[in-house]
């Protein structure tokens, strides 16, 4: 008889309580209200280990954990613990290997809805004296929750079940949704309006980058009067950098740091360079990486290299307006983004890594020049969808399934 150990007794009460969850007679009965019947929640991965084949030598691929719903942010926490969240709205952690079956507590309130939901999570870069995270998420409106924004939450974490101090350093301008929302042209929608972004980034400086969607109205994205389809640079604090390059402009947010960008999953400092590049969806095909650089209009929805939903045509280039360093037709679904800097893999020394919801993970190769110089899809026997991709500590590549029964898995070099 096989004994179960603490592992997989801790894996299997995760998985119960999905399941319950899953089954509970209120969520069945709002599901039944709205038509619409929860499927079950079912575990599309399996067991592995996985060795797998690439381009450059083969690699082995192990589970760390299961039973996350929709996870979508990793942080590494010093010690060995992980912070994940699920977009539901949970906050958990990893330790030693195990997933603690309580999520967090002290959250503030999130609507959790569609692409909506507790999203990114940092460390602040002091984090081993403060003990302070950062998170995004979708927060909801006061008179109608679907009128909602995203929103930069801090809190004091001590490694116990409970979150302190959470308060919210930065509320974007971007709300957007509910009652009487405008849809777009070209097909955009639905009009809930739910495309947030949105990752985090504390750059050298110590400085924070914060990625806001288009919420479905791409026209906003040219509008510098909303935080909506830019990239906005902020202070630990939530003040705004004096250096910013919009501050004192007559009509622009002073948050603003870039212009233009559609729905950014995806946000990195180069480890060599310290630039900052970003990965984000395009319409019908047209998903992008660009380098981000202070001040600069990346072109949604001037400019796609996709199509639009209702066949509109759009501009493939514009002057003034930033050209993306990779792009994809048909649409690769990018999820977060990292360039390598280990010793566990030398030989993907700088080399972009990006997980997708197309099923793979991407990795990019580039000249001395920052030109690039080819691609190779990974990871495609898993058929999981890959949310977030981080380099551990130990110099390993950790990702983030975006399934229903989503797991964190880690990538070695194989035999």
């Amino acid at each position: 008889m096989k004994l179960l150990t603490v592992s997989s007794l801790a894996a299997f009460a995760v998985f119960l309580g999905l399941a319950l969850r899953a089954q509970d007679p209120d969520a069945q009965a709002k599901a039944k209200a709205k038509g619409k019947a929860r499927p079950p929640v079912v575990d599309t991965l399996g067991e592995g280990p996985w060795d797998l084949k690439t381009e450059t030598g083969n690699v082995h691929v192990s589970v760390v954990t299961k039973g996350l719903d929709h996870p979508w942010g990793l942080a590494f926490v010093p010690g060995g613990d992980m912070l994940v969240t699920e977009r539901g709205g949970r906050l958990r952690v990893i330790r030693k290997g195990v997933l603690d079956p309580a999520p967090l507590a002290g959250l503030p309130a999130i609507r959790a809805v569609s692409l909506g939901g507790l999203m990114d999570i940092a460390l602040h870069p002091n984090f081993a004296q403060n003990r302070l995270i950062y998170f995004t998420y979708s927060k909801p409106g006061a008179e109608d929750p679907a009128h909602a924004t995203t929103a930069v939450g801090r809190a004091r974490w001590d490694g116990g079940p409970t979150l302190t101090d959470v308060k919210d350093v930065f509320v974007a301008d971007a709300w957007f949704g509910g009652k009487g929302a405008p849809k777009g042209c070209c097909g955009e929608g639905p009009a809930d309006g739910n495309s947030h972004g949105s990752r985090i980034v504390f750059d050298r400086a110590g400085l924070l980058y914060v990625t806001s969607g288009d919420r479905n109205y791409g026209e906003l994205a040219q509008d510098p009067s909303t935080d909506i389809g830019k990239i906005l640079r902020i202070k630990d604090d939530g003040s705004i950098p004096p250096d910013n390059p919009f501050v004192g402009m007559p009509g622009y947010e002073p948050e603003i740091y870039t212009i233009g960008n559609r729905n950014p999953l995806g946000l990195t400092v180069h480890p060599v360079t310290g630039e900052i590049w970003e990965s984000e969806f395009g319409p019908r095909g047209g998903d992008e990486v660009n380098r981000i650089q202070a001040g600069k209009n990346y072109g949604w929805i001037v400019v796609t290299k996709g199509e639009h939903y209702n066949g509109e045509p759009s501009e493939k280039t514009h002057e003034g307006m930033v050209d993306p360093v990779l792009h994809w037709e048909p649409s690769i679904n990018p999820g977060n983004l990292i360039f390598y800097s280990g010793d566990k893999f030398p030989q993907w020394k700088d080399n972009l890594i990006m997980g997708t919801m197309t099923r793979s993970v991407l990795r990019a190769t580039f000249d001395d020049k920052g030109n690039p110089t080819g691609q190779e899809r990974m990871l495609t026997e898993l058929k999981q969808r890959f949310r977030d991709t981080r380099q551990g500590p130990d110099g390993f590549i950790y990702l983030l399934t975006d399934e229903t029964f989503g797991a964190v898995l880690k990538m070695e070099p194989g035999q």
